[in-house]
């Protein structure tokens, strides 16, 4: 599930530039490095020069804590802002997530401004993203990822990062709408019909574009049919075949009606009618 195109071109956008002013500033100090005392604190260019090798090493924790100590030397030098981003994407990189939200939500708060702070956000998206898990469990990451590149889009609707965060926007909710028919076909199969009804107008409602509205305007027949409410259940197929005319559940939708002497007809009245006069 991992995006790394994105993430990889900015962290190449930063380190070149980064490396090249510290190999400058290695070169101007290295004449009388051999004078210097002793002494703990290290000079915030090698450090950094020693992140960025581990980072390319693939030693991601370890270029993680280096990037941090370059703030944490150094935390008034123009190399700490950027340590701070780069040791984000590399806690990402070890999948150490929470780690990489928390630092990439502090460059956030502390740097607003910075010309690479849509990174940031998206990183953050990334970060719940990674661990989206199937509709069987929790979606917490789901609706985290949602919000995340929700705030992408809104805030840098230009960005590098926008189109990416638009399609994982798209997944997200097509990912929460399998969640909610998950439910919803466990409920009509046990008879639980309103319980199930409301599963399925959630997606009709919040999820409208996603790709299980066919099956859920299916699923709206058979549960009204089965409650005896034939007026929403011939609008749900009604609703069904206008919008999609050559699918499996208009077909099994109009069996259904059609086996009761009934047509699909639209009551322009319904809920269902309501819902898709508002999207379409």
């Amino acid at each position: 599930m991992r995006t790394v195109t994105a993430v990889t071109r900015t962290y190449r956008i930063l380190r070149a530039g980064l490396l090249a002013a510290c190999v400058a500033a290695l070169a101007a100090c290295s004449s009388d490095d051999d004078d210097r005392p002793a002494y703990v604190e290290r000079p915030v260019e090698q450090i950094y020069a020693q992140a960025a090798n581990e980072l390319d090493q693939g030693e991601y924790r370890k270029a993680a804590q280096s990037f941090d100590e370059v703030e944490r030397q150094h935390p008034y030098s123009t190399w700490a802002t950027e340590a701070q981003l780069m040791a984000a994407y590399s806690y990402y990189q070890a999948n150490q997530y929470e780690d990489a939200i928390a630092t990439a939500q502090r460059f956030i708060d502390l740097h607003p401004g910075n010309p690479n702070v849509a990174y940031a956000y998206y990183l953050v998206g990334l970060c719940h993203y990674e661990r989206i898990s199937d509709v069987g469990r929790d979606q917490e990451m789901t609706r985290k990822s949602l919000e995340a590149f929700q705030e992408v889009v809104r805030r840098f609707p230009d960005s590098a990062y926008a189109p990416d965060a638009r399609l994982k926007i798209d997944l997200a909710r097509d990912h929460l709408a399998g969640k909610e028919m998950e439910i919803g076909r466990y409920y009509l199969t046990r008879g639980l019909y309103i319980a199930a009804i409301n599963r399925f107008r959630t997606v009709i409602e919040r999820y409208q574009t996603t790709t299980h509205v066919p099956e859920a305007l299916h699923r709206l027949v058979e549960a009204y049919l089965s409650l005896g409410i034939e007026r929403e259940a011939q609008t749900a197929a009604a609703v069904l075949g206008y919008n999609y005319p050559g699918s499996d559940w208009y077909e099994d939708s109009y069996a259904l009606l059609t086996g009761r002497n009934l047509q699909p007809v639209e009551d322009k009245g319904s809920w269902i009618s309501r819902a898709f006069r508002s999207v379409f």
